[in-house]
């Protein structure tokens, strides 16, 4: 498996020119990387301007790994090759640096850029990426992979030092400025400040050793190949010392990391760039907010693949249900407001924002039998999203990053009637939807005067509760929380509610018993359950091998325009788009019968009859469009002609291997399970007429679809789709 490493952009508040005399005072070793032994310049030469200056040097490294790899090795250095090209018109370095030492079993390549600030010219900017690729080690690759990992994040917090402390050295000289390039210095050297113009020490030859590179952990690896590229030691090392306005391409700086995202290993940082990078290009719409991504990474302990698969999850469902405009559109019923026993109240001592919830007071019973589960639910999501927001509040007042909250539960009066077997099951239905949508948002839980029913509740939860949120529950039995290591250790004392024993007014409700006049029957909770989950513009279908799904959109008026906007959530799907003159059949709903499955998860409906022939019955008006999963499409087609127009999403084949008859693995694997055989997609369609669609950007995005965007294109063309891959 190949490790990978991104950088955050990380800045130097020093000119370019400065910068780059504090780099080279690295070469040809420097006594702040031990591991570095020497280096030899190989190839050096300088356009006749000597606006471009490239360099490469073998690097040698003596790699801190056990000495017995190193016997199984046989080697005593790592070298490395590394390629300097810097251009002074430009002010930019660029090094590219890999392995030389057992090339056929490792690949360690690693590239850095030294760049001015897209918004300072006094400035410079620094990033790197590296990859590691253990392909064999004597059995030892996952020991490896492990150590080359390690090396690699400590090298690259070494080397903001080194660059730093040369900095520091020269501005001791006296050398606070080097000047920049200019046409009129043709075929002179380059600038150097005035201590640095003596010539470089006489680099030590390095023997000749057997091309080995003791396969550096992936983070080793990463840090012989970043020490070895001495720049990208340093380079990676480039630290930026303050917040910046900002950084191109809305990309992280480290400083913005720090401040608003707290304090990040070097491979976090790489996964958090990495994973934002992803949305970027696969969700061009709305894509979450730092803070929410890193949630889901910790969530997964920075595992890359499982972060993201529960993340695009959760982008799903809450697209679905539109969960972003909750809080704009969710007002509580009255029975809530009334006798919903939690509320939020001030922060504790960490600044995080403080929910409190008296559960023993809380008629669960009532408020199941009032409301349904559903309502339920959604109350809890909108206390959610409250939180998030709250979170990012704080965290500009408080200075520091605050990106989750405490939940104070009180259990004084929880007896059996809390256990009534429907409300245990909507609490544990709220516990489940909160796991997969809002993970680390939890800080801390501390539960006060448990009583003796507690274990009972305790045992029924307990299993739903993600391991390490178990971990941050604190438990109080009877009076325990008002002694030492209770409530004043994690809540100033100020704001210790009333009912705790405080002297602070809490405005959460007392709650009570809900009256039986309110509740309601099983029938108007059943249909009031529906009509909450299906507000949203958008369906869902299931399409299958041999099953397309298909929907009938009839025109009127020439010149509509018909606009979708559709994310494929599991397999890769063909959208076509068909017209005809004359109206399909009824719906056909396929329960898939022949497939021996059923469809719980979304309709599949088909309307172009098998006796129909394309060219005569109907005819294709767009070009067939290859989706694959994850993807999000928008587009819109422009008729032509009245009559019916059919969208449909169909099961793409993947294509069999041209160069032999005998079947990929691929195609053999996926015969054996009938899930490879469906897909799901998430869809919303809208006809407009020509004149309120042209040259507007409303349709779609006018429907509350946060991830839309029509293309202006439109407004010339007959149709156009835009993919988010």
């Amino acid at each position: 498996m190949v490790q990978k490493y991104q950088s955050p952009v990380r800045v130097y508040k020093h000119p370019f020119e400065l910068v780059m005399a504090a780099y080279e005072r690295r070469f040809p070793t420097c006594h702040l990387i031990p591991m570095f032994v020497a280096s030899d310049v190989v190839d050096e030469e300088t356009s006749e301007d000597g606006s471009t200056h490239r360099i490469e040097r073998r690097c040698a490294l003596d790699v801190d790994a056990p000495r017995l790899l190193k016997r199984i090795a046989g080697v005593d250095y790592v070298y490395f090759s590394q390629k300097n090209t810097l251009n002074r018109k430009e002010r930019t370095l660029h090094i590219e640096s890999h392995n030389e030492t057992f090339s056929n079993r490792v690949i360690i390549h690693e590239i850095c850029c030294y760049s001015v600030h897209p918004e300072n010219e006094d400035w410079t900017c620094f990033e790197q990426t590296a990859s590691l690729d253990i392909k064999s080690f004597f059995g030892f690759e996952s020991t490896v992979e492990k150590i080359a990992m390690k090396q690699y994040a400590s090298s690259i917090k070494k080397g903001k030092e080194i660059i730093e402390f040369y900095l520091k050295e020269l501005e001791d000289e006296g050398i606070t400025h080097v000047p920049r390039w200019t046409p009129s210095s043709l075929s002179l050297p380059p600038p150097r400040p005035t201590s640095l113009s003596t010539s470089p020490p006489v680099l030590p030859k390095l023997p000749v050793l057997p091309a080995v590179s003791i396969p550096l952990p992936a983070d080793a690896k990463d840090s012989a190949a970043q020490d070895a590229m001495q720049d990208s030691s340093a380079l990676q090392g480039d630290s930026l010392t303050e917040i910046l306005a900002g950084t191109p391409e809305d990309k992280l700086d480290a400083d913005y990391i720090k401040r608003y995202l707290g304090d990040l290993t070097p491979l976090q940082e790489s996964c958090l760039i990495r994973l934002r990078k992803w949305l970027q290009e696969t969700h061009k719409g709305k894509i979450p907010k730092d803070e929410h991504i890193l949630r889901f990474l910790r969530a997964r302990d920075f595992n890359m693949d499982k972060a993201r698969e529960i993340l695009c999850q959760s982008l799903t469902w809450r697209k679905q249900h539109q969960v972003d405009y909750l809080l704009e559109t969710w007002s509580s019923p009255q029975v809530l407001q009334d006798y919903y026993t939690g509320g939020w109240h001030h922060h504790d001592r960490d600044g995080r924002p403080l929910y409190i919830l008296r559960l023993g007071q809380m008629d669960t019973k009532g408020l199941v039998r009032a409301l349904g589960e559903e309502s339920l639910l959604r109350h809890v999501l909108s206390i959610n999203e409250e939180g998030l927001r709250r979170c990012e509040e704080n965290t500009k007042v408080f200075g520091r990053p605050i990106s989750c909250w405490t939940c104070l539960v009180d259990l004084e009066g929880l007896n059996m009637r809390h256990l009534w077997r429907p409300g245990v099951k909507a609490l544990l239905r709220i516990i489940e939807v909160v796991e997969a949508n809002y993970p680390e948002t939890l800080g801390r839980l501390l539960i006060l005067r448990a009583p003796r029913v507690f274990p009972v509740l305790w045992t029924l939860v307990s299993p739903f509760i993600d391991e390490n949120t178990r971990k941050k529950f604190l438990i109080y039995a009877g009076n325990d929380y008002q002694g030492p290591g209770g409530l004043v250790d994690y809540i100033d004392k100020e704001i210790i509610p009333d009912f705790l024993g405080g002297e602070c007014m809490c405005e959460v409700p007392e709650g009570g018993l809900v009256p039986k006049s309110m509740y309601r029957t099983a029938e108007e909770l059943e249909n009031e359950d529906v009509r909450l989950w299906t507000e949203t513009i958008y369906q869902s279908a299931s399409i299958f091998k041999g099953a397309p799904h298909e929907l009938l959109i009839e025109i009127i008026d020439a010149s509509s325009v018909i606009t979708w906007d559709f994310d494929v959530c599991k397999g890769d799907v063909v959208f076509n788009i068909y017209h005809s003159k004359r109206a399909p059949q009824p719906p056909r709903k396929d329960p898939l019968g022949a497939h021996g499955i059923t469809s719980p998860g979304g309709n599949n409906v088909q309307l172009i009859d098998k006796s129909w022939t394309l060219g005569q019955d109907y005819s294709m008006v767009e070009s067939p469009l290859t989706c694959k999963e994850g993807e999000s499409v928008q587009g819109s087609h422009i008729t032509r002609w009245p009559g019916f127009y059919i969208l449909q999403w169909k099961f793409h084949n993947m294509p069999a291997c041209s160069a032999t008859n005998l079947p990929r693995v691929d195609d053999v694997l996926a015969t054996l399970q009938v899930s490879s055989h469906k897909c799901k997609v998430m869809y919303y369609t809208e006809v407009l007429g020509s004149e309120d669609f042209r040259g507007s950007m409303t349709s779609l995005e006018s429907s509350h679809s946060g991830f839309s965007q029509l293309s202006a294109a439109t407004t010339s063309s007959q149709s156009s789709s835009m993919i988010s891959r």
